[in-house]
């Protein structure tokens, strides 16, 4: 059973959405669109919960300032790292000049972003899986949009799935997610050795992570 109502936060309305389960605990999560989804048992009132986000009110404010500026930044093209504005021209290719990208509409941007992406993740994927020293096989390469990853790998059919956003951010951020992939060719796992075969092809991987995190 899902109930909502309005709850005001510096002077901004959002939605909250309550979801009745067996839980013991309540649980607050913000969605990508700005929505308060709160999870509680059935002896929860509505008065409890608006307490609850009263107290958490901090917690709400850090979240929901990362929801817009991710919003803000999803409005935007960005390409390998860089924001372009989009100039729309009456011919038929693309062309790009500094910081603007020239296309005859959206369907040509993207028709080459796709095309672009494909490109790219084939060449990093190859210069990644050049640099192990370990015997893994070249994996099959998989391109997807995913909501909460940015790669995953496929033991069983030998494949590396990457997230079709990545062609948003810098080479290096690819690479990692690659090597990432790559390494769980070697370990299955997120153990110690895990991640010293990870920082072994990308010693500043940590500069990607936190990135990717922003």
């Amino acid at each position: 059973m899902i109930k909502t109502f309005e709850y005001k936060l510096d002077g901004e309305k959002y939605n909250v959405e309550i979801v009745v389960k067996n839980n013991k605990n309540t649980y607050i999560k913000v969605k990508e669109d700005g929505t308060i989804y709160v999870t509680t048992n059935m002896f929860t009132s509505k008065r409890m919960i608006k307490n609850l986000l009263d107290k958490e009110q901090d917690f709400l404010r850090k979240v929901l300032t990362k929801v817009k500026k991710q919003k803000e930044k999803d409005s935007q093209f960005y390409y390998l790292g860089k924001k372009y504005d989009i100039i729309m021209v009456p011919f038929n290719k693309i062309e790009i000049d500094d910081n603007k990208i020239y296309a005859k509409d959206e369907i040509t941007i993207e028709k080459w972003i796709k095309k672009k992406t494909q490109e790219i993740f084939e060449e990093r994927l190859e210069y990644c899986y050049n640099l192990f020293e370990e015997n893994i096989p070249f994996p099959k390469l998989k391109i997807r949009k995913m909501k909460t990853r940015w790669g995953v790998c496929n033991r069983r059919d030998t494949s590396v799935t990457i997230n079709s956003k990545l062609i948003r951010y810098d080479l290096y951020i690819i690479d990692y997610v690659i090597i990432h992939e790559l390494s769980h060719l070697v370990h299955f796992d997120h153990s110690k050795s895990f991640w010293k075969t990870v920082e072994k092809y990308m010693p500043n991987y940590k500069k990607a992570v936190n990135a990717l995190k922003e």
